[in-house]
């Protein structure tokens, strides 16, 4: 007897797809026509059939390899950046090409940390996807590696896309590997068992996984799409994590892969990128009772409340909030220069005021800029 096909997949009307380097490049580092041209056709079936596709797409600095000489990723991020400069481009040439076989024209958006973390970056960045959707553009996503640094990198693709699938407001997100799903261990060991669905994060307990495949050529391994799939879902998004060639099955409804079901609501999606695409740049520590009233009230952070200052950062960056003994309970965008902030602590809002001024009364976090951890 057939079993009736996934309704998170067949009801989805914006669907996010990430696909990863190795499963659009030959060994030697160069872009493999066959591949894109069958994950475009897919793509393209979609398309046709009224849902919108938005393609989070790695692959660019594993096709600028070929073209500059070099056998493998580099190490270093001056050379990873001028791969990326080089390979960019060729990966949406091609895409280009395919989609135009079908009529379809695509575009390309490349995101920085910043683009979705500061306030007005984020809502420029969701009304650009949402023109290019109403003028049924096929999104090309891509992280900017050309100019990002390593501290302000997504550090991966698949927390890329999963943050992209909450800023598009996308009702399924698909992550598409060389693996065909999740294992209970090691998926060559006779012993392992693919897990088809994972309904919640106490499912993920005995799951032991893998780093990084042995292509060389991209970034992710399993740990990478499991932690996609934590924020994806926790955000009330599910998630199909299937092989690449098992696409036209897995987007189709057919049950392939692991379907991993929404274990949490959409929040607002400045403060998903807040918690999940930034490093923070110093810590501020708190006494019990900021803690209590950040944490359990969802209070604004006042200078009064805080004990120590740690770290160097400007107005406007991400700090953590730590409890007494150094935990952090919250992650939120500063208002303070480091260097201003001992001068203002134990001190309440009042007293900061008369003595120092207006601008010295506003809170150091607020809570509209926070997000618990």
């Amino acid at each position: 007897m057939t079993s009736a096909p996934r309704r998170e997949v067949t009801a989805a009307k914006r669907i996010v797809v990430k696909v990863g380097s190795s499963s659009l490049t030959t060994a030697a580092g160069g872009i493999d026509p066959g591949r894109v041209r069958d994950l475009v056709d897919v793509l393209a079936k979609l398309r046709a059939g009224g849902t919108e596709v938005v393609l989070v797409s790695s692959g660019a600095i594993a096709a600028g390899l070929a073209p500059l000489g070099l056998r493998r990723r580099p190490r270093s991020l001056p050379a990873q950046q001028a791969a990326a400069s080089v390979g960019q481009g060729l990966l949406v040439h091609r895409y280009t090409e395919e989609l135009a076989r079908h009529g379809v024209i695509a575009g390309q958006v490349l995101l920085t940390v910043d683009d979705v973390t500061r306030r007005s970056h984020y809502r420029n960045a969701y009304q650009t996807f949402a023109k290019l959707l109403e003028l049924g553009v096929l999104p090309i996503v891509n992280e900017n590696d050309t100019v990002a640094t390593s501290e302000i990198r997504f550090g991966d693709n698949d927390r890329l896309a999963a943050l992209v699938a909450h800023l598009v407001h996308a009702d399924l997100l698909v992550l598409l590997s060389d693996v065909d799903g999740l294992y209970d261990a090691d998926p060559t060991h006779p012993d392992s068992s693919l897990l088809p669905e994972v309904m919640s994060v106490d499912d993920l307990d005995a799951v032991r996984v893998g780093k990084a495949g042995a292509s060389g050529v991209g970034t992710g391994g399993m740990q990478t799409k499991v932690d996609a799939a934590r924020i994806a879902t926790g955000a009330g998004i599910p998630v199909v994590l299937t092989a690449t060639d098992r696409a036209p099955a897995a987007l189709a409804g057919e049950r392939v892969g692991t379907l991993f079901h929404p274990t949490g609501r959409r929040r607002p999606t400045r403060l998903l990128w807040l918690a999940h695409a930034t490093e923070p740049k110093g810590t501020l520590v708190l006494d019990a009772g900021a803690v209590k009233a950040v944490v359990e009230r969802r209070a604004s952070l006042l200078a009064a409340g805080i004990t120590a200052v740690e770290g160097t950062f400007h107005a406007g960056e991400p700090i953590d909030l730590a409890a007494p003994d150094g935990t952090p309970v919250a992650r939120g965008l500063v208002n303070f220069d480091a260097e201003e902030l001992p001068a203002l602590l134990g001190r309440s809002s009042r007293d900061l005021k008369r003595e120092l001024g207006a601008e010295y009364e506003r809170e150091v976090v607020h809570r509209d800029d926070l997000v618990l951890l």
